[in-house]
């Protein structure tokens, strides 16, 4: 199975995607966009976002990324004119976000630095106004890290202000690249999902931005339960796949956190045989990772990380006891005094996965070849031995029916083919 795994070729995975397919701007309306439906017959039908309340399986628990994209690109000019944009990627120093978000004085992450050969010594200096207070902003080079990333150490003069609040006076929200254009003030709202509560994402998880309150207002009363988590999006989300299979593609980590309310209901919905429905890949990704974090404590290991070729190692097996994982972690969490998890994954859904805990997907249209695609054909089609070209299909059918593709784009609703 592993060497099968690895074996995928990711050019299998191609489609094409003309530019003018990639809208760059949403939609006035969040959930007027079109929504496109795959059947557990296979089937394919085309509706819109707002009928999703009637389109959800009985009593679903549907489980929603609230992770908040911060303002993650930060400008700095130095005096000779050059100008060099900081990009946050994860925090290093405090490494726990909440805590990062409330230091004060200094903090460090790790960071991407554009126009690097130009910052060669020396601290930049950005002037902030924070609620009417003056604030210095300094950003100091500390080391090289792994790949092309820089640690950065910043510090500003203002012991009452966090750093919640330099990043929001200092920096941009980071829209994909794909959008070929700079960020526009209309952004910080664009490219947050309504529930937005939890800072951290380089990213939005696109499939929760065409949700409006009003919607969920529809849904709620439909009899649709709703659970959240967080998983911050990074910026590996946008890493190509440049390896000809997937066994040479080293998968992004991502840190996650999930409540015992939620964690709960998860349990619950599960022993009653309701359906959980995951709002994007993100959700996706977390939910699939939390029986491998409950095997792990089981067994005694607390470095609460899912490794990206863990579903398909043997010894991994999880022997289908999803509760009896599920379980273990609420018990760890209860010997901790937690009341939320926080663990990470570089988990890799690709076909040949085995899906333990999501039922209904609700999620975007992805790039091609990228690893989203193949965790898209693995949900389509489980039966091992069935070609996985359900995925095919639909993007097919998208692109001939005038669909609009990727972060601002139209949404699928997708169930397993049965």
């Amino acid at each position: 199975m592993m060497k099968n795994i690895r074996d995928i070729r990711i050019a299998d995975f191609d489609y094409p995607l003309p530019d003018e397919k990639i809208p760059r701007h949403p939609l006035a309306e969040r959930d007027s966009c079109k929504l496109l439906v795959s059947m557990p017959d296979g089937g394919i039908l085309h509706r819109t976002f707002s009928d999703l309340p009637g389109l959800l399986p009985e009593r679903t628990l549907m489980v929603c990324n609230e992770t908040r994209v911060i303002n993650a690109r930060i400008r700095f000019e130095k005096s000779t004119g050059s100008k060099i944009e900081v990009f946050l990627l994860e925090p290093l120093s405090p490494e726990d976000y909440v805590l990062m978000f409330q230091s004060t004085g200094s903090c460090r992450w790790g960071c991407l630095v554009g126009n690097l050969k130009r910052w060669k010594e020396g601290a930049l200096v950005k002037k902030l106004d924070i609620d009417g207070r003056i604030v210095e902003l300094r950003a100091t080079k500390v080391r090289p890290l792994d790949g092309n990333g820089q640690e950065i150490l910043f510090e500003w003069d203002d012991p009452e202000v966090t750093f919640a609040s330099v990043v929001d006076a200092a920096g941009y929200i980071p829209i994909p690249p794909y959008l070929k254009r700079d960020s526009e003030e209309s952004d910080s709202d664009d490219y947050q999902t309504v529930y937005a509560r939890v800072k951290g994402s380089v990213a939005a998880p696109t499939a929760g931005l065409h949700f409006t309150p009003q919607l969920f207002d529809r849904l709620r009363g439909a009899g649709v339960d709703v659970a959240p988590l967080a998983l911050h999006v990074g910026a590996g989300t946008f890493q190509p796949v440049k390896s000809e299979t997937i066994g040479g593609h080293p998968m992004h980590t991502e840190v996650f956190s999930i409540g015992r309310e939620s964690l709960e209901k998860i349990v619950s919905v599960i022993r009653e045989g309701r359906k959980i429905t995951a709002v994007g890949t993100t959700s996706v990704r977390t939910l699939e990772s939390l029986p491998y974090i409950g095997a792990q404590l089981k067994s005694g290991n607390v470095t609460l990380h899912v490794d990206q070729w863990s579903p398909y190692t043997e010894g991994v097996e999880l022997h289908g006891d999803v509760i009896e994982n599920l379980v273990s972690i609420l018990d760890y969490m209860k010997e901790k005094g937690a009341d939320t998890l926080t663990a990470s994954t570089s988990i890799m859904i690709a076909p040949g996965f085995k899906w333990r805990i999501v039922d209904v997907v609700v999620t975007n249209f992805h790039q091609p070849q990228s690893t989203l695609l193949l965790l898209v054909s693995s949900f389509l089609d489980r039966d091992p031995g069935r070609s996985p070209l359900q995925w095919r299909r639909i993007y097919d059918e998208a692109l001939g029916h005038a669909y609009r593709f990727l972060s601002y784009g139209d949404a699928c609703l997708l169930f397993p083919r049965s």
